[in-house]
């Protein structure tokens, strides 16, 4: 069994401080809806897997070109809920990001802004336990582009496939080979979902990369954990 990195905060009690003062409407709704107490066993959580495409990768002043989710559980994922969306980064992108995402000037002119189609995105996310492949991307990058737009932003607990993965990989090497510097391995979403033999994607498409991410934590679940493990012992 992977080794747990639990958050230590208590987030229905967080969530509940939230609502009472955040100062915008759509993020008290998504406050309100609330988050399921941390003994809940993962069979029972509703999740959804989130990922983002961005200008690059500093939150302070890269923003996010698309969004791509996807509801699902640990037994199904449920595609036909799945939603994505091209937004206006209001800056000009590279030729690096565009050549990454394929996402080019001409997609973003007549996009909305993330503040446009933010009701819609929390709605999406209300109720659920985000999934990501690293937390610093999803969770800050949020953050920040919610600061710039409304003066506030947004806190929720996630699940992280990539840290999971790490500690696998961590436990596997033991010890004598942390002493030794043997390679830890790569934690790139490609490279995890080949350990568990999980079809081939493209890569840096949002709704694409939110799909690879469901399956791997559905994976990750099946291969390193019981079926009683609980969201408090792997959300963050």
């Amino acid at each position: 069994m992977a080794a747990n990195r639990a958050s230590t905060v208590d987030w229905p009690a967080q969530f509940k401080r939230l609502q009472e003062s955040s100062q915008n409407a759509h993020l008290k709704n998504f406050y309100q809806a609330g988050v399921v107490e941390p003994q809940t066993p993962i069979n029972d959580v509703p999740m959804v897997a989130l990922d983002f495409e961005t200008t690059g990768l500093n939150s302070e002043r890269d923003e996010i070109v698309s969004i791509g989710l996807i509801p699902f559980d640990t037994q199904r994922i449920y595609c036909r809920q799945a939603k994505h969306w091209i937004v206006n980064p209001a800056r000009s992108l590279t030729d690096n990001s565009v050549v990454i995402h394929q996402i080019t000037h001409s997609d973003i002119d007549q996009a909305p802004d993330l503040k446009s189609i933010l009701d819609a995105v929390l709605d999406a996310l209300a109720g659920k336990i985000v999934v990501v492949h690293y937390r610093a991307i999803e969770r800050e990058f949020l953050t920040k582009a919610l600061l710039r737009r409304i003066k506030e932003g947004i806190q929720f607990p996630v699940i992280d496939t990539m840290a999971i993965e790490q500690s696998v990989l961590e436990q596997r090497r033991g010890l004598l080979g942390k002493l030794l510097h043997q390679p830890l391995g790569s934690v790139r979403l490609p490279d995890c979902r080949q350990r568990y033999n999980l079809p081939v994607y493209q890569l840096h498409h949002a709704m694409i990369d939110a799909l690879a991410t469901a399956e791997l934590l559905q994976a990750q679940l099946a291969h390193h954990y019981p079926p009683a493990v609980t969201v408090g012992e792997l959300w963050c």
